[in-house]
């Protein structure tokens, strides 16, 4: 019986940790790495200093739940280097693009890129990251919460800090 115990408690945590892949090997599987990360405290140190211009590119109940102090949404399924917001921007701006983890971003700042924007940047992790870090999030009225939009209960094993929400 105890070695029935043993072995269950072994397969548990094995499915437990085989489970959980981690962000890197995620976005090492879907990425091509076609647009340079930027990490969550670089990119609080240019929010900071206000010299970044930061794009929200998930869908529009994703960025209604919370998103990063004034980004713009631009959205993912959507998108257009058309968009009125994007039409102000200097082609050299430095721009960070951002999704949930990293994977939707990649693909708008290779949109963003062959339109001839020069100084694009991925977020490492997304806001996921951002918030599994202790930064803060905010939603349409300005106010910070707690709350995340995780996409989907696969996608919310990413998300350790917050409140998911679907």
């Amino acid at each position: 019986m105890k070695t029935i115990v043993s072995f269950l408690l072994i397969l548990f945590v094995a499915g437990t940790v085989t489970g959980q892949k981690s962000v890197a090997k995620l976005l090492e599987q879907h990425n091509s790495n076609s647009i340079g990360y930027i990490s969550i405290e670089e990119l609080r140190m240019l929010q900071l200093n206000n010299t970044v211009v930061i794009l929200d590119a998930r869908e529009p109940e994703e960025f209604t739940v919370s998103h990063l102090k004034n980004a713009i949404h631009v959205g993912y399924n959507n998108f257009s280097v058309e968009a009125k917001p994007l039409q102000k921007l200097k082609k050299d701006s430095p721009i960070v693009v951002y999704c949930s983890l990293g994977i939707r971003s990649e693909t708008i700042g290779e949109k963003l890129k062959k339109s001839g924007f020069t100084n694009v940047k991925n977020l490492y992790g997304g806001i996921f990251e951002w918030k599994n870090k202790g930064y803060p999030v905010f939603d349409t009225n300005g106010k910070e919460t707690e709350k995340v939009h995780a996409f989907s209960k696969h996608w919310s094993q990413y998300l350790q800090a917050g409140k998911a929400v679907y």
